[in-house]
């Protein structure tokens, strides 16, 4: 198939044959510039529609924009208030540290909390800050208090050992029974032994009561047993220093751990029946340098007067 073009003048003449191919080429160029001309000539409706879209658009980053500006706002106050509230803290703890200072009565040199010790590094002294009126000078200051709590803390558990060390010095003095309430029922020394009828040394004291009443430390020390052990039961061991050990055997139930530091009169643990024991008692051991002693005096010991 092939269309010829006959183009005549009174001079000339033009013949041209097109094929099938050529025809169906120029039918496709001709169709695309039509389309393109189309598409370049826009209705207004196309032009209404695409700024109304950019309109929508600008409206919703403008909100986008509002909301997060609320935001950053409620955070600010947030902080500030943050900042007030550690600030409050600051001031409670160097109150605190004061007092506690004056009563122990220790030098406000070793421990003086209304300034900042003398430390290496940079950041380490709270120096005045510019006014609050943007959030990095607000986490500014946060940062600061933050390291001066830090500091405030550690001054405070040091002040907390030295009043610890001063308190067991004073009360390490064993005297008084181990329980509350009850009756001396065993004493130290050769006895006939309850279970085999035969004489047989005990070593220490046993105070009968009721089961589940305090058995209490007869003086301040550290717990080096808290658990059981054959023949005691449920026993609680305390070294008090300077080779003194106490010993509390056939307890209920404990209520220390091994590493606690317990004071004269502390509820350590509660009478019971565990162990090589005939009924609710403790048995109260006094040990000096790793051998039992007779507890009788220790018990009967009046207390040091504080």
């Amino acid at each position: 198939m092939s269309l010829t073009l006959l183009i005549k003048s009174r001079k000339w003449r033009l013949r041209y044959t097109l094929s099938k191919g050529q025809m169906i080429a120029a039918l496709a160029v001709t169709l695309g510039l039509t389309f393109i001309a189309g598409r370049a000539v826009q209705s207004p409706d196309e032009h209404l529609s695409r700024v109304a879209y950019t309109q929508t658009g600008l409206e919703r980053q403008k909100q986008q924009v509002t909301d997060l500006k609320q935001k950053t706002e409620q955070q600010l106050n947030g902080m500030l208030l943050k900042l007030g509230e550690m600030q409050s803290q600051l001031h409670r703890l160097n109150a605190l540290g004061e007092r506690l200072v004056a009563q122990a009565d220790i030098s406000a040199k070793e421990f003086n909390f209304s300034e900042l010790p003398a430390v290496g590094g940079p950041n380490t002294e709270l120096a005045a800050m510019p006014s609050l009126d943007s959030s990095e000078d607000v986490l500014q200051r946060m940062d600061r208090l933050m390291q001066s709590l830090d500091i405030k803390t550690r001054q405070l558990k040091a002040l907390e050992s030295v009043l610890m060390k001063h308190h067991i010095d004073a009360q390490v003095y064993l005297a008084g029974r181990p329980i509350g309430s009850g009756w001396l029922s065993s004493y130290y020394g050769v006895r006939k032994d309850p279970f085999t009828g035969m004489p047989a040394m005990h070593k220490g004291l046993d105070f009968a009561g009721e089961e589940g009443i305090d058995v209490v430390a007869t003086g301040a020390g550290v717990v080096t047993w808290a658990g059981e052990r054959y023949g005691y039961g449920n026993l609680v061991e305390i070294e008090h220093g300077d080779g003194l050990v106490t010993r509390y055997g056939h307890n209920k139930d404990i209520k220390v751990k091994v590493g606690d530091v317990v004071t004269q009169g502390e509820a350590i643990a509660e009478m019971g029946n565990t162990g090589r024991s005939t009924g609710a008692h403790v048995h109260y051991e006094v040990l000096k340098n790793g051998e039992q002693i007779d507890p009788l005096p220790f018990v009967y010991r009046e207390p040091q007067v504080q």
